[in-house]
């Protein structure tokens, strides 16, 4: 939300004691990785959608057991007497930070981010706008995020804000904002035992179709903001003030169209293809003209801002669900109850693949399926608000969803490029999955996931094998790294680009690993099951008839024969197996393995 001024400190106190007690209370299992995989940056969720273990901005915002178990934490943010939307215990581990950006995501239009520091030191410093404050323990600010800022840790100790979001009531704001009396006069919150504190949550606040008088003020908002990249000229460029009236004029216009739909079909989602249809005409038109266009106030790219605060939140996901194409019920029902490996890397998932796919019980579509999520351009890194693999249900629009079952039905095939069995469920491995989990459960809702894992030190060295060999390449030129990227592209790639290369190897398994873990625990038990890749070439028959009962179909002979040896090397093995094979990059890999640490033990923990 935009303010008067970078910062206001709030003029209220809380027992600091009282608040370290509770956070220190948190079992491990309560802090996540940040959604964006930023190093350094975990949080606990204590307000969310319905209360469950998400990022989700949008949903009915409840309490999560984190925060029940929280009085006093409770009763500080029932003081302010406002509504709470999405809030959490944020923590920056030492010499960390949080990077420089703006928050331009339709939510942030009306909220602003509350912080009370929990746990703290001087050298934490934040930065907002060419302004830098230290928010002591137990104070509460407010700041203007739309202004570009960024948080440093420079202490030796992890740093705990509570951080919640509001819209706030007018009181709150008179509060926040009004002349604040000497700071020996300001109120101090302590505990209450006996204190019944009544929290308040935002309710759902989604509508089927945004209503044309909000997509009017989010539009002008945005159009008061346009100017001119000085990279592109600035604001004396001919030809970018030309693409700032084009683009204005296409806003105005896309208003006016929006209206009429509205008044034609009303707000409810009747006609949700045909906004959505509109929506899309304005995406694309948008394209060629905001090249070089950039917010006056944090110099965010106008076609990003565009996406992120207003096209995506145009039409609700959850309205309808999915078209689904007519096509033979036998085939249909290969789409049912699919099976998706996920795993990082070079973590052996093609020998597992290969293993399970020489049965007719499964369909498949005759190897890794990197064209399944990248043949559709708005999924690809480079798109507007995609800029590395991970993607979530909110990436997965009707019109993708429908897509991607399509083409997946047109690419079945069964072994040895066989028809597909009818009634057989499609099996499919490609490690960029391991960050896509949530938009493939969006794609597919009865998809059940096989996690393969293996020891770092052996995924890491196969990893920087593969690297140096080049055969892996994935991306061909990237903005800002030098030379191609090999293998998965995991959410903050972007700092890594002075880093060597087994800290890229470190960051990939360790991104593939936790985001897949992450995300699978949100899920019911019974739709996924765990690999040890050392458990599997132990004994494949064992591991491979466990699968089997999992996925619902039969040990047959086919697999029976392949796992009674020894089994093959994978068409993807690039040197021979070895004992101890990782030891030719032995110095490398312990220079990064105790940041591995946390994620080795979670993986291990699921034997």
């Amino acid at each position: 939300m935009r303010l008067s001024r970078p910062f206001f400190q709030l003029p209220v106190l809380f027992d600091i004691a009282r608040l370290q007690a509770e956070v220190a209370a948190l079992p491990a299992e309560a802090w996540v990785a940040h959604p964006d995989q930023v190093p350094g940056n975990s949080a606990a969720r204590l307000i969310s959608a319905g209360g469950e273990e998400t990022d989700a901005h949008q949903g009915q915002m409840l309490p999560t057991r984190w925060l029940a178990a929280m009085p006093y934490l409770r009763q500080v943010l029932a003081g302010f007497g406002v509504v709470w939307s999405r809030s959490r215990l944020m923590r920056l581990a030492p010499g960390t930070g949080v990077p420089e950006h703006a928050d331009i995501n339709y939510h942030w239009h009306n909220r602003v981010r509350l912080h009370i520091p929990i746990i703290t030191r001087p050298e934490v410093r934040f930065h907002c706008d060419g302004q830098s404050v230290h928010m002591a323990a137990g104070e509460a600010w407010i700041f203007d995020n739309w202004r570009r800022h960024h948080v440093e840790n420079g202490s030796d100790v992890e740093r705990i804000h509570l951080v919640a979001d509001t819209s706030g009531t007018a009181s709150f704001w008179q509060f926040a904002c009004g002349e604040a009396p000497p700071r020996a006069h300001w109120r101090t919150v302590g505990w209450e035992p006996e204190a019944r504190s009544q929290l308040l949550t935002e309710g759902d606040q989604r509508t089927p179709v945004m209503p044309p008088a909000e997509v009017q003020l989010l539009v002008d908002d945005l159009r008061a903001e346009l100017v001119v990249a000085e990279a592109a000229g600035g604001a004396r460029s001919a030809d970018g003030q030309h693409r700032i009236a084009r683009f204005k004029l296409l806003m105005e216009s896309f208003v006016q169209d929006w209206r009429q739909l509205c008044a034609l079909h009303g707000t409810d989602g009747r006609a949700r293809p045909d906004f959505l249809r509109l929506a899309g005409a304005v995406r694309e038109a948008a394209a060629p003209l905001a090249e070089g266009l950039v917010m006056r106030t944090n110099n965010a790219s106008a076609l990003l801002v565009l996406e992120k605060r207003i096209l995506q939140y145009l039409v609700a996901d959850d309205v309808a669900p999915p078209p689904r194409a007519r096509v033979s019920s036998g085939v249909a029902r290969a789409l049912e109850k699919p099976v998706f490996i996920i795993a990082a890397p070079r973590s052996g998932s093609t020998l597992l693949y290969e293993t399970l796919a020489c049965t007719p019980g499964f369909n498949t579509f005759g190897g890794e399926a990197h064209w399944l999520i990248e043949d559709h351009p708005a999924l690809r890194p480079g798109a507007p608000g995609v800029d590395s693999n991970r993607l979530t249900a909110s990436d997965a629009t009707v019109e993708i969803c429908a897509a991607i079952r399509q083409s997946a039905m047109s690419r079945l095939q069964g072994p040895q490029g066989c028809p597909p069995a009818e009634g057989a469920p499609l099996l499919e491995k490609t490690p960029k999955n391991s960050l896509r989990i949530p938009l493939i459960k969006q794609v597919f809702p009865d998809a059940r996931f096989i996690f393969l894992w293996r020891d770092p030190r052996e995924n890491l060295s196969s990893i920087m094998e593969a690297w140096r060999a080049g055969g892996w390449v994935t991306y061909r030129a990237l903005p800002g790294w030098e030379g191609p990227w090999s293998l998965l592209l995991p959410p903050g790639w972007q700092f890594l680009r002075q880093a060597p290369l087994e800290a890229v190897a470190a960051w990939q398994w360790r991104c593939a690993n936790d985001t897949a873990l992450d995300d699978l625990r949100q899920l019911p038990p019974e739709d996924w099951t765990s690999v040890n890749y050392h458990d599997f070439l132990a004994d494949p028959a064992a591991e491979v008839r466990r699968l089997c009962r999992f996925a619902g179909i039969p040990f047959d002979a086919a697999l029976q024969a392949r796992t009674a040896g020894q089994l093959p090397a994978s068409r993807h093995t690039h040197t021979p197996p070895a004992p101890d094979k990782w030891r030719r990059n032995e110095d490398a890999i312990l220079r990064v393995l105790p940041g591995l640490d946390a994620t080795w033990h979670r993986l291990r923990a699921l034997r």
